[in-house]
């Protein structure tokens, strides 16, 4: 969720029921380097708790140091990233690039789990490819040096997000009687029904939403509804969307600046308003103006003209 997971998109999450959220995954490099967007990604919020800081790198010194680093903000938990495809990551050992070398992965997990007082979790994936789906002795082996929690994407690397997510090898580390840390799974979860399903068919502990939550935060109040009722919410309004964007797009423009806070506020027009007739044209105007003072009477607009 780089460039997706920040505190103005955190908020809209927070404010529709999220239970748990996590931060954009920082770089240990960055980090240590007191590179300005690495640092900036430690903001957090009371209101936002519980929240964990999740961090990526390949090198176990500096995942060490960075531990050390994130404790001065005093998350809930701190999440390993061992599960990002992309490929400037894992060309480094980092994220899931590190799924090609199971001992170090438990190296460096132990390191960091040793150098701070924090909870440690991890998030990873089946395996590196269809000849290496090794999740379940990998899972054994997190557990036993001490992390507290493991959530698992149910693709290789090598599948990056195409095909259908394989949860059940997810269901097997969750029946393993040796693990006895809680599993969540992730993967393709984009309805309250299929979150049902998923977690009473394979026994998780959890559900993490990722993607489906871009553009819809409303998905968390309508996944918990749902586990409460086994009744569907109605969509969110237009009206609603617009709140919500508008919530968003604010935070955007106070945290990132003017300049910043419109550019990056573009990327998620198009999800929030996603099924909406007769959008396109707004969408023009909202990803061409750099004027926040415009893009606000455009929203506002699209609550009158779509209402």
């Amino acid at each position: 969720m780089e460039d997706v997971s920040d505190p103005p998109f955190r908020l809209v999450c927070k404010e529709q029921g999220v239970d748990l959220m996590y931060t954009e995954f920082i770089s240990s490099e960055g980090l240590i380097r007191d590179a300005v967007k690495s640092k900036k990604k430690l903001d957090i919020f009371e209101y936002e708790r519980p929240i964990g800081v999740q961090i990526f790198g390949g090198e176990i010194e500096s995942m060490v140091r960075s531990a050390e680093i994130i404790e001065s903000v005093q998350p809930n938990l701190l999440d390993i990233n061992y599960g990002c495809p992309v490929s400037k990551v894992t060309c480094k050992g980092a994220g899931a690039g590190i799924l090609q070398n199971i001992p170090k992965m438990i190296r460096m997990t132990e390191a960091v789990v040793k150098a701070t007082k924090l909870p440690v979790t991890v998030k990873t994936r089946l395996g590196w490819d269809e000849s290496s789906k090794n999740i379940e002795e990998v899972a054994e082996r997190l557990q036993d040096i001490g992390i507290q929690a493991l959530t698992i994407h149910g693709r290789t690397r090598v599948q990056m997000y195409k095909g259908e997510a394989n949860w059940e090898l997810i269901g097997r580390v969750k029946d393993n009687p040796r693990i006895h840390i809680p599993i969540f799974g992730n993967g393709d979860i984009d309805s309250p029904e299929k979150a049902w399903e998923y977690k009473e068919r394979f026994g998780v502990d959890g559900i993490m939403v990722g993607r489906a939550s871009i553009g819809y935060p409303w998905i968390f109040r309508e996944i918990k509804h749902y586990f409460n009722t086994k009744e569907l919410l109605p969509p969110p309004t237009i009206h609603e969307r617009v709140e919500a964007c508008l919530k968003h797009f604010e935070f955007s423009i106070q945290w990132k600046g003017p300049v910043l806070g419109v550019l990056e506020m573009r990327r998620h027009y198009t999800n929030y308003f996603k099924g909406i007739p007769h959008f396109k044209p707004f969408r023009m105007d909202l990803v061409t103006s750099p004027d926040p003072q415009f893009i606000r009477k455009k929203l506002k607009e699209i609550a009158l003209v779509m209402a």
